[in-house]
C-alpha cells in the first residue's frame, strides 16, 4: 500500500477506494451497482491559535493586529459511502498557504486515517485578518503560527473522521445566491486604468463579471440533526466587525454565527474571487447578509441522492512568466503616484524588490495540484490560485455536472490567476510579484485540465 500512495503521490490517479485498495472507475463502478451504502458524514472544527506580536497577512507591507474577533479555525468535513470510500473537505481561515506546507499536511493526514491523498481536498477561506503564513510581498510567514496550522488542519480532519456518524445521512442541496456581498472590482477608470485602491469617483464600468451563486450543501442525519453544512461565494474576504483585529472575515464570522443557530459545523469554501471585492459595505453588513442568503438557502434545499462519491488529482505544470522590468516598473509607478497617496513609494519598492527576485526564475518550470470531486450530481473543483472569476465560470458553464463549485486556493498558492483580456487590460491583480507570475494562458489552461478531470469524473 506504501508503494501505492508514493506512486499516487507523484503521478496521476483516480482516487477512489474500494476494499482498501486504490481502484479505477470502471470497477468502482461495477461494484456500486449491487453494494452501495448509505452516506455516513462527519465533521470538526480546530481553533488556530494567534497573538497580537503575528504579522497579519493581506497588506504590501508588513502590520499587526490588536485583538480578535470570533475565531481563526480549521474546519473539516469527511464523507464515507461504500464501495466508494471517503473524501475529506477542509477549510482554514487564512489567506493562502503553498504545497510546501500542504503537502506534509496530506500525507499524514493519509497515513493517520487511510484516507487517499488524492481524496483530501484543502481550502483557504482567504481571510486578509489573520498572520501570514506564506511569502508574499513585503513579509514572509510567521512559522509559529503556520506550524499550528499544519497541526490543526490535520487534527480537524482526524476528528471529523472519527465523528463519522453511525447511521446513514441524507444531503440537502439548493443553488442560493447572494448578489450584493462583492462585484468586479477591476473597475476601469476615467484615463484607462484598472481601478486597485485609492478614490471612487473615476469609475466608469467593470471589465468582468461577478458570480452571485451560493450553492449549499446540508447533511442530515435520520434525527434531522444536522450534521455538516457547506457553503460558496465568490468575493475577496476582506472586512470584519472591529477593524484592525485579528478576524475570519465576515465569510467566517457568518458561519460561526450560523453555527451557533443551526447547532451543526458550518464549513465556507472560497470561490474563484481573484477579480471581486467588496466596495461599498462593512464587513459586519456582508457577515449578516451572507447568513441570511445561507438560511435561505437552507430553507429552500431539496433532498438529493448521492449515487457516488469519486475524487482525482493531478499534477499541473505550469512555468513563472517572462516581464519587461522597465514596463512592469512603469505601470506600478504610473498607478501609485496617481491613486496611491505617501504609501505609494512603499508599494513600488516592494514591487521592484519582488521583481528582481524573480527576474532570474523567468520561464521556470513548477508544479502544483489540480482536483475534482464528485458528491453525487454535485462537483467541486480545487484550483491552486486566486483565480478570476471568468475563469470559475469557465469551469462551471463547461462542466458536464448539474452543478459544479469551484474552491479557489486549494491545495496550493501559484499567486493569481488572470484570464487573457485581463492580462491585457492589466492592473494590480496582473503586475509582476509574488502574488502574479504564472505566464498568460496558465488560466485557460487550468479550466481546460479541470473539465478534463469533471469528464473523468463523470464517467458511469
Amino acid at each position: 500500500m506504501k508503494t501505492l500512495r508514493n506512486r499516487w503521490f507523484w503521478t496521476s490517479v483516480y482516487g477512489v477506494l474500494c476494499g482498501g485498495c486504490l481502484s479505477s472507475p470502471l470497477a468502482t463502478a461495477k461494484a456500486a451497482q449491487s453494494e452501495t451504502a448509505g452516506l455516513r458524514v462527519g465533521a470538526a472544527a480546530i481553533e488556530l491559535a494567534a497573538d497580537d506580536s503575528m504579522v497579519i497577512a493581506g497588506g504590501i507591507t508588513a502590520g499587526t493586529a490588536s485583538g480578535q474577533e470570533g475565531k481563526l479555525r480549521a474546519v473539516a468535513v469527511v464523507l464515507e459511502q461504500k464501495p466508494f470510500g471517503k473524501l475529506a473537505i477542509a477549510a482554514c481561515d487564512i489567506l493562502m498557504i503553498t504545497r510546501e506546507h500542504l503537502d506534509p499536511v496530506v500525507r499524514e493526514i493519509e497515513q493517520s486515517t487511510g484516507l487517499p491523498a488524492a481524496n483530501i481536498l484543502i481550502n483557504c477561506t482567504h481571510t486578509h485578518h489573520a498572520p501570514s503564513t506564506m511569502r508574499v510581498h513585503g513579509y514572509g510567514a510567521d512559522e509559529v503560527f503556520t506550524r499550528r496550522v499544519q497541526r490543526g488542519l490535520v487534527q480537524a480532519v482526524q476528528a471529523a473522521h472519527a465523528n463519522l456518524s453511525a447511521e446513514d445521512c441524507q444531503l440537502l442541496f439548493h443553488l442560493g445566491e447572494e448578489k450584493t456581498v462583492g462585484q468586479n472590482s477591476r473597475i476601469r477608470l476615467a484615463d484607462g486604468s484598472i481601478y486597485w485602491v485609492g478614490p471612487h469617483d473615476q469609475f466608469v464600468r467593470p471589465t468582468g463579471p461577478f458570480d452571485p451563486e451560493l450553492p449549499v450543501l446540508a447533511f442530515r442525519d435520520t434525527s434531522a440533526r444536522l450534521r455538516a453544512l457547506i457553503f460558496n461565494h465568490s468575493t475577496h474576504t476582506i472586512g470584519s466587525r472591529a477593524p484592525g483585529q485579528r478576524s475570519p472575515g465576515f465569510y467566517g464570522l457568518a458561519a460561526q454565527d450560523l453555527e451557533a443557530e443551526l447547532d451543526g459545523p458550518v464549513c465556507f469554501l472560497e470561490g474563484a474571487s481573484g477579480s471581486t471585492h467588496n466596495l461599498t459595505l462593512s464587513g459586519a453588513e456582508c457577515a449578516r447578509r451572507i447568513s441570511q442568503a445561507v438560511r435561505d438557502a437552507l430553507q429552500q434545499a431539496k433532498p438529493r441522492s448521492v449515487d457516488r462519491l469519486g475524487a482525482v488529482k493531478r499534477p499541473f505544470r505550469y512555468r513563472v512568466r517572462q516581464f519587461d522590468e522597465a514596463q512592469e516598473h512603469a505601470a506600478v509607478t504610473q498607478y501609485c503616484q496617481r491613486y496611491v497617496g505617501a504609501y505609494g513609494q512603499s508599494v513600488i519598492d516592494v514591487f521592484r524588490d519582488m521583481r528582481a527576485k524573480l527576474a532570474p526564475q523567468r520561464g521556470q518550470e513548477r508544479e502544483t495540484w489540480l482536483q475534482g470531486m464528485r458528491i453525487g450530481d454535485v462537483a467541486l473543483v480545487g484550483v491552486p490560485a486566486e483565480c478570476f472569476t471568468q475563469l470559475g465560470l469557465d469551469i462551471k458553464n463547461r462542466s458536464p455536472f448539474r452543478h459544479t463549485i469551484v474552491a479557489e486556493l486549494a491545495n496550493d498558492w501559484i499567486g493569481y490567476l488572470p484570464d487573457q483580456t485581463a492580462h491585457k487590460l492589466g492592473g494590480y491583480q496582473v503586475w509582476t510579484g509574488y502574488h502574479s507570475y504564472a505566464e498568460p494562458g496558465t488560466g485557460e489552461r487550468l479550466v481546460d485540465e479541470a473539465v478534463d478531470i469533471l469528464n473523468e469524473l463523470a464517467k458511469p
